[in-house]
């Protein structure tokens, strides 16, 4: 047994790989244990995680290092490069306010923080670092012990304090959510927003009997209404028609029309009867619908057109094609002429054989540079990242400059990467399951890593005289302002609970419960409010530590 004594006991790469190896598959394996119906997901692996260190599991510690950092960039980098295409739209529409209710996270926090202080008698340059550890926040820890140095007082206090308080702060924040959807979540608040982008298509066939529009233009019939349609093709008598702007319609002309799902019932009202026949089932073969005009689904691939509106390619004018929808990821999105493209989009394009190869070599279908990730670029952008963060800015009034970190920096810079790469040609595009695999690979080591070294020391550390009060601290810190911004989000109705999520894992820095969010809620928006949130937040949280130590020490 002595081969098997030494998988786990002795420090080496091997020993290292072996025990997160089994924090992970066993972390992740009791995360889909679902009790009363509540399951903690990938949090379980940190939970796993502190059980293993405190049993005396234990890994060389810059092994520990290496691998937790390691996990983390990866992580930050590919959420900010999946979230980078909608990331500057949605401060177009939602994300300054996103910021401001993480802002209220942030400084309700900082408020309890200094009114504790005086209320428990704990010295601020202790209650400095029980704020950092409830927040996750290690860059800010930095800054409050380079503030302490510089008055002259030590850090090793607030260091022990973020130490005690971080396994629950990163919990906490799970619970505040699991009580907030326990209690207060109705069905209608776990229904994603629709937006422009985000607007699922219906496929209808409509007889033309309104003499309303008999004898009008598409264009016209569109400027009449607010309705949002697109017409593929239409019927008349024998022939198909591959519809333009300009296109007259007449008297039981049948259309072949994509809307959204909603506005179903405006469409029949609009050209008159809708036929009854289900067009949505993914196994129709639309091209035996008729012999003269095709359907074919063509992927955008060339970097250039990523980000331009539908509009600006005038593909209906230059190569008499219609785009009646278009899949990004899984979500089908009504092709209206402002909707921005990214690259990847499956665009289904109408039109005759040859008009649709033209278009084909304009939009560029080039399926196997989408199947085969660009991973030099992948690479180069978290070298960049890493390097971003550590440079140092210099704030007035500050006596350190401030750092983005290894967390800060990467996910910035693959924001950077997923919005602007496509249309430098630096194609950091990952199919979704891709992307998906390595946020959760690494997640998932950066938790194991962060349970490992948490556990080694978490009794001894509980034990002592002031670690139970820093605990109950820490956790009323991490908690209750969540709670209550969350709370206050949720009753104006405005976002859904995913964004909610989003917003209150991103102001609090916290990877894992963001994990947990997407694991119990459906859709990206969580993602895209965390990633909108957390460059600002983490950056406030920094200056606040050393602010409250230059004027509370």
């Amino acid at each position: 047994m002595d081969w098997f004594n030494a998988l786990f006991s002795i420090p080496s790469a091997l020993q290292a790989v072996v025990v997160l190896s089994l924090v992970c598959a066993v972390g992740l394996g009791l995360g889909k244990i679902r009790i009363a119906g509540i399951s903690l997901g990938i949090a379980f692996v940190f939970f796993f995680g502190i059980a293993a260190g405190s049993l005396g599991l234990h890994v060389d510690e810059q092994m520990l290092n290496y691998c937790e950092t390691f996990g983390l960039v990866i992580f930050v980098y590919t959420l900010g490069l999946s979230v980078g295409p909608n990331f500057f739209g949605s401060f177009r529409h939602e994300g300054t306010s996103f910021n401001l209710w993480s802002l209220g996270v942030i400084l309700l926090g900082t408020v309890m923080a200094v009114v504790l202080s005086y209320v428990m008698k704990v010295p601020m340059s202790d209650m400095v670092g029980i704020l950092c550890g409830a927040t996750t926040n290690t860059p800010a820890l930095g800054a409050a012990q380079q503030a302490l140095q510089h008055v002259g007082e030590s850090g090793g206090h607030a260091a022990l304090a973020t130490a005690v308080t971080y396994p629950l702060g990163v919990v906490g924040v799970i619970f505040a959510m699991i009580f907030i959807r326990k209690f207060f979540v109705k069905p209608s608040d776990l229904v994603v927003d629709s937006n422009a982008d985000d607007d699922h298509t219906y496929i209808g066939q409509f007889v033309v009997l309104n003499p309303a529009v008999n004898g009008k233009t598409i264009a016209e019939i569109a400027q009449g209404t607010h309705r949002k349609f697109i017409i593929s093709r239409i019927w008349r008598g024998n022939d198909v028609i591959v519809p333009m702007s300009t296109t007259v319609l007449h008297k039981n002309d049948n259309l072949f029309v994509a809307t959204k799902r909603d506005e179903v019932p405006a469409m029949e009202i609009l050209f008159g009867q809708i036929v009854k026949r289900d067009l949505n089932k993914e196994q129709i073969d639309w091209n035996h619908l008729d012999s003269e005009v095709e359907s074919r689904v063509i992927v955008l691939s060339k970097g250039m057109l990523n980000g331009k509106r539908l509009g600006q390619l005038h593909l209906r004018d230059v190569y008499s094609v219609n785009v009646s929808r278009i899949l990004r990821s899984d979500i089908k999105l009504l092709a209206t002429q402002d909707l921005v493209l990214r690259y990847g989009d499956r665009l289904t394009l109408v039109g005759r054989p040859e008009a649709i190869d033209q278009a084909e070599k304009f939009l560029g279908n080039s399926v196997k540079t989408l199947n085969e990730p660009n991973l030099a670029v992948i690479f180069l952008g978290m070298l960049l990242g890493l390097a971003l963060g550590t440079i140092p800015f210099s704030i007035p009034g500050m006596d350190s400059p401030i750092r983005l970190g290894i967390a800060g920096g990467p996910i910035i810079m693959g924001i950077l990467a997923g919005a602007f790469g496509p249309r430098l040609h630096l194609i950091a595009y990952t199919t979704r399951s891709a992307s998906l695999m390595l946020r959760k690979l690494g997640l998932s080591l950066y938790l194991a890593c962060l349970g490992l070294d948490a556990g080694k020391g978490f009794l001894a550390t509980v034990v002592r005289p002031e670690g139970l009060l820093w605990i109950g601290l820490g956790f009323a810190l991490t908690v209750i302002p969540v709670i209550i911004v969350g709370m206050l989000a949720l009753r104006t109705k405005k976002f859904d609970f995913g964004t909610i999520c989003g917003i209150l894992c991103g102001s609090m820095a916290n990877p894992m419960a963001l994990g947990y969010a997407n694991d119990t809620v459906k859709g990206e928006t969580s993602n895209i409010s965390y990633a909108t949130v957390y460059p600002l937040g983490m950056f406030i949280r920094v200056i606040i530590a050393q602010v409250l130590v230059m004027f509370f020490v």
